[in-house]
């Protein structure tokens, strides 16, 4: 199955929404369809996502602007490298992650969102489909608690409570936000079907 263009799909949500979970579902359902398909995440596995991770491990230890020009290197790099010879290549891409988890999780630092999505937008590559996976704060962590890497900087129930606020207000064409209380494959069965429904128009 051939496509007329490059497709960006991405994920979201806060920490233990099953964003990974349902990447790793839907990359499958594409592949068993016989399309191209690629997958990546934010932060990356650049020297910037690497940073990020690093200091996220510690409480405090960058402050919201630092954290904010990591996370905008590390896309910029993301999207020359990645992104965008994907999208060239005509393939479906699944991202965990992208910049509306910056607009949430910078946001719930005291950034102004609606200025976090201006400096985004004006570089990165818009997104087909967005699904952003709502979860209560605190049981997303309670689903995460056995984690061995702890993200001290984001994974407090008081910083998901805005983060998850600041998702909820999020908008835009085909943003489409689902309700992850549900049982995992009622959630993959939605975000499939509204993902061939979407591709079907470019399918040749």
């Amino acid at each position: 199955m051939k496509l007329s263009k490059g497709i960006l799909i991405v994920i979201e949500g806060i920490d233990g929404a099953g964003k990974t979970t349902q990447a790793e579902i839907l990359l499958e359902k594409l592949k068993e369809k016989g399309l191209d398909t690629a997958c990546y995440r934010e932060p990356s596995e650049s020297k910037w996502g690497r940073d990020i991770k690093r200091k996220a491990a510690l409480p405090d230890s960058i402050s919201p602007e630092e954290e904010l020009d990591l996370f905008l290197k590390d896309r910029r790099e993301n999207i020359e490298k990645n992104l965008k010879p994907g999208l060239d290549e005509k393939k479906i891409i699944v991202l965990d992650r992208y910049y509306y988890s910056t607009i949430a999780y910078q946001g719930a630092r005291g950034i102004d969102p609606e200025m976090l999505r201006r400096i985004n937008e004006e570089f990165a590559v818009r997104p087909d489909l967005v699904f952003i996976l709502d979860v209560d704060a605190q049981k997303g962590l309670k689903r995460i608690e056995n984690r061995k890497n702890k993200d001290m900087l984001f994974e407090r129930e008081e910083y998901l409570v805005k983060v998850r606020k600041i998702f909820l207000s999020i908008r835009g064409e085909n943003i489409f936000l689902l309700d992850a209380q549900r049982p995992e494959d009622e959630i993959s069965r939605e975000i499939e079907e509204i993902t061939f429904g979407y591709i079907e128009k470019f399918l040749g």
